[in-house]
């Protein structure tokens, strides 16, 4: 008889609780142990979480405590602290905690050193940001730079575009635009009102081969050659890559470098934050940093029952693994953290939607969920409606800013957070028929109209929800969020026995772009070519 797995036997167990947990409703749970909410909460680098509105009892959190423990989270936490190749596909280090350790670091990636590296790299982007905001590094006509265009995808993208949404002054000194998609209106619209003479382009790419990437920077290198002397131009041009030849080369005057153990999603505490480190101020950038490197504290010293990212982690484990509930919604009730959202779809997605296990297998339980959100309180009029009343249980998680604007000190946002609590308790509350039966007779319905409406007016309940507050959105608790995410990915990769670091499904559909390129190109089909895409492909060619 084969012998079983201590993680196969973890998991089974996890799946025989979580099938009892789902049909016990989570306002019992209070009632059956009166220590829940102070429980199920804890503070973490500035953060408080509470998980106390999940469907797990107390019985399906130890059981996701055991099976954490029969993975080696602790053995793997620590490989990946200590710069091991745990990123098996590529054979790569992950050491995005290196680039935000504070000074006295000592990070190895596969036994290389490179915290005297990252703190270089560090120096110079606060120099180069100083000089910049002060007017002493200038354009090709002696005039200092009054905006900046960013040009990434992906990872060089998002993260610096959330980071500016978040950080950014009302009125910024530095005008920041982003552009992405490969879609000339995207260039266009990030140019429209810009002076050449007064203009940066950055350009994020870790090759420097990024196809989307580099048609977008010969647009803009094209539109500043257009307008500029070509002395001094190279100036307008600046690279973020792990191909500084390749930057140097295309017309890039500055290059800043990050490494191969630096992955796209995971890259924004490095150079590719170079344009917020710029309008922000290096000031900023350096406590983002400050609050992601409290976290990492957190994560690596506290004890797993208590770990945040841990404890985040095991609450996606139980509704996917256990419960089988496949999507995620995430409410920032923040204005500016409209793009978190967005941001998670990439870093979790792309971690930790894999089909097959570590060792080539198959996967043995459905893996990353579909995340998607969107700010409260818009969501609400969106697809709260779904969430509340349809037939698929979608576990939500609300992001609270306690004060949203500078100068609250009293309960003026009172409004915003009161929705989101709001919400979480209608999720967990419900309404039974019964109760709006009720209550539309009160308000003067007779029998028959009430008995045909209150199916309508009934919510289901016991629909689970976490909740993340901070005091207020600053660059401490903004890392410190940002490091909570990455590592509750990490220790669901863990779980799932899947490896978070690589993106090999992103590459296919590159591969058959360029193939699809030759054929516009040639003017017509290559044979062979399936006929959906020969019958699309000649449309568009007219």
């Amino acid at each position: 008889m084969p012998v079983t797995s201590p993680r196969t036997q973890a998991l089974t167990r996890l799946e025989n609780i979580a099938r009892l947990d789902a049909d016990t409703a989570i306002l019992d749970q209070f009632d059956a142990d009166p220590w829940r909410a102070a429980r199920m909460g804890l503070e973490a680098a500035g953060l408080w979480l509470d998980l106390s509105k999940q469907s797990w009892s107390r019985e399906g959190f130890e059981a996701c405590l055991a099976l954490a423990r029969a993975c080696d989270l602790e053995g793997r936490r620590a490989a990946l602290f200590a710069g091991e190749a745990v990123n098996g596909t590529e054979g790569r280090a992950v050491l995005h905690p290196a680039l935000r350790a504070g000074p006295g670091a000592d990070f190895h990636a596969l036994g290389e050193p490179v915290s005297d590296e990252v703190a270089t790299v560090r120096q110079a982007i606060a120099a180069y940001a100083t000089a910049v905001r002060t007017g002493s590094e200038t354009g090709a006509t002696g005039k200092p730079f009054r905006a900046i265009v960013h040009i990434g995808i992906g990872g060089s993208d998002l993260g610096p575009r959330l980071l500016w949404d978040a950080l950014r002054p009302l009125d910024p000194d530095i005008d920041l635009r982003f552009v992405a998609n490969i879609d000339p209106r995207d260039m266009a619209e990030a140019l429209t009102g810009l002076d050449p003479e007064t203009t940066l382009v950055v350009v994020v790419s870790k090759t420097f081969t990024t196809q989307e990437t580099l048609a977008n920077a010969t647009r803009a290198r094209d539109w500043l050659a257009a307008a500029l002397p070509e002395a001094g131009r190279e100036r307008h041009l600046v690279g973020v890559t792990a191909a500084p030849d390749k930057a140097s080369a295309f017309g890039c005057g500055h290059t800043f470098g990050f490494r191969d153990w630096v992955g796209g999603r995971y890259s924004l505490w490095s150079a590719v934050s170079l344009s917020v480190a710029v309008a922000a101020g290096p000031e900023v950038f350096e406590r983002l940093l400050a609050g992601a490197a409290e976290m990492d504290a957190h994560f690596l010293s506290a004890p797993l029952a208590r770990n945040a990212p841990v404890i985040l982690a095991l609450a996606q484990v139980f509704n996917v693994a256990g419960l089988k509930r496949p999507a995620r919604t995430v409410a920032p009730y923040a204005h500016a953290l409209r793009r978190l959202p967005a941001f998670l779809q990439q870093l979790e997605m792309e971690s930790n939607g894999k089909g097959v296990r570590r060792d080539g297998s198959p996967v043995d339980t459905p893996t990353g969920p579909v995340v998607f959100g969107e700010p409260g309180t818009n969501g609400q009029h969106a697809f709260f409606q779904q969430i509340h009343q349809g037939p698929e249980v979608v576990p939500a998680e609300f992001l609270i800013v306690r004060h949203t604007g500078e100068d609250d000190a009293g309960i003026g946002d009172a409004p915003l957070w009161a929705n989101a609590l709001a919400q979480a308790q209608a999720l967990m509350v419900g309404k039974s028929a019964a109760t709006a039966r009720a209550e539309l007779l009160a308000a003067g319905a007779d029998a028959a109209e009430a008995d045909r409406l209150a199916p309508h007016k009934a919510f289901p309940g016991n629909r689970p929800s976490t909740t993340l507050v901070m005091e207020r959105l600053t660059p401490e608790a903004l890392g410190a969020l940002l490091a909570l995410y990455e590592h509750k990915t990490f220790v669901e990769g863990v779980i799932w026995d899947i490896n978070s670091f690589d993106q090999w499904g992103v590459e296919l559909g590159k591969v058959l772009a360029r193939a699809i390129l030759k054929d516009v190109a040639a003017g017509k089909p290559s044979a062979g070519l399936d006929p959906s895409t020969a019958g699309l492909l000649t449309r568009l060619l007219g």
